[in-house]
């Protein structure tokens, strides 16, 4: 037995998590495999095992202007946010999250924070590593040397670089050992290191080979507190090197947990649309712990992309899931006017699935998912459904959401919005 199987006894045996072990309600009769990975602790909440997949974002405030920085993570904890990254830049501004972490510690605020170490930095990572929960590094700035295009190391040449990480690696490993935190191996697509982008082109299997580097360092010092992360501002790079890391791991008995991100999403709604394609894909194959979704917008505004993601995924339930067909020419109500009357009476309610479906021909069939429907029968005229069974008819459609509240309310399903 190696030292891996050791470390990940009680996975489960065929790898495979259901919804409902991972917070909220699981959509119904579906399952969808979760990828078995060692748990990592990271203040009160643990990244990976079966633990749900964690929030996180990261404050854009300037580090050393403290109150602004304990806003704006108080502000990203009350709105969900569970993991809260600041940058570290200089030894300043490390001693500024100090700061940062006791005013959390003394108004309550019990978000764990990341310290975010950009480059050959030692001497940060050291110093921030006394205050917070984790710590990121870039393996891609570590002995940052810029060879002229064509350069070809010897194996002399990689050796040395390997062994002078190595050296610059083991005393942050003492510390994070020391204080039982953990470390975030984080690849970026456009920062690997000269050497590997040499060996391997910028691509994929560089970013595999430049996380595999430092986790094998981590591991001869016996330290495995380790979360992997291989982002890029494409999806399709992003999602091949996720799928090729998780291979590498398999490959060596490893099963650390990955955060997912595409980096530099931009804003907007392509922002948006580009990282539910990349986190999303992954998650539906099983991969991804913790995710983030990377605007170019005040950072409160991913928190709900974040949860709207999961949700789709069925990993997480936050809110009231709704179904509703487009309309066609057979609906005889305004169907985006009653859905959205719908939704604004029962959207408090987590862990409910209601149908707002146009007709009665196609409508029951394709809510079959439903709890509730709310499906056109004519002219003025709607049927509620509980599940696949009618239970009121001919309902005039100007009493269709009151009579819904009512079955709701019956069937012991309804609670007041807070």
């Amino acid at each position: 037995m190696s030292s891996h199987d050791t470390a990940d006894s009680g996975s489960p045996a065929n790898g495979v998590i259901s919804p409902a072990a991972l917070g909220g309600s699981p959509i119904p009769e579906m399952e969808y495999p979760r990828r078995w990975t060692r748990p990592v602790k990271v203040g009160s909440f643990t990244i990976g095992g079966m633990a749900p997949v964690l929030v996180q974002s990261m404050i854009t405030e300037d580090t050393r202007n403290i109150d602004a920085c304990v806003r704006q993570v108080t502000q990203l904890y009350e709105a969900g946010c569970e993991l809260v990254r600041v940058t570290a830049p200089t030894l300043r501004d490390a001693d500024c999250i100090g700061r940062i972490k006791e005013e959390l510690d003394r108004r309550e605020v019990p978000v764990p924070l990341v310290a975010d170490v950009h480059h050959e930095g030692q001497q940060i990572a050291l110093q921030v590593a006394k205050y917070v929960d984790k710590v990121r590094i870039n393996p891609g700035l570590y002995v940052f040397r810029k060879k002229s295009a064509g350069y070809e190391y010897t194996d002399d040449e990689i050796r040395e670089q390997q062994e002078l990480i190595e050296e610059q690696l083991v005393p942050l490993i003492t510390v994070l050992k020391e204080r039982d935190i953990a470390l975030r191996i984080g690849v970026n697509h456009g920062s690997l290191s000269d050497r590997l982008t040499v060996m391997y082109g910028d691509t994929p299997e560089g970013m595999c080979q430049s996380a595999l580097e430092f986790l094998e360092i981590c591991e001869r010092h016996g330290y495995r507190n380790l979360v992997i992360s291989l982002k890029a501002s494409r999806a399709a790079v992003m999602i091949q090197a996720n799928r090729l890391m998780v291979k590498r791991m398999e490959e060596r008995g490893m099963s650390y947990p990955l955060h997912l991100g595409v980096t530099e999403a931009g804003d907007g709604q392509y922002a948006r649309i580009k990282s539910t394609i990349g986190i999303g894909t992954l998650l539906a194959e099983g991969i991804g712990d913790t995710i983030r979704v990377s605007l170019a917008e005040d950072p409160i505004h991913e928190i709900p992309v974040c949860y709207e993601i999961l949700q789709g995924i069925g990993l997480r339930r936050t809110k009231t899931e709704f179904i509703a067909c487009p309309g066609c020419g057979r609906t005889k109500f305004d169907l985006p006017t009653v859905l959205n009357e719908v939704r604004n009476a029962t959207g408090h309610l987590k862990g409910l699935n209601i149908a707002v479906m146009g007709c009665i021909v196609n409508g029951p069939g394709e809510m079959a998912d439903a709890d509730y429907g709310y499906v056109g029968k004519g002219v003025g005229l709607i049927s509620l459904y509980r599940g696949h069974e009618v239970v009121k008819n001919m309902v005039p459609a100007d009493r269709g959401v009151s009579e819904l509240i009512a079955l709701l309310q019956a069937d012991g399903r309804w609670e007041d919005p807070a």
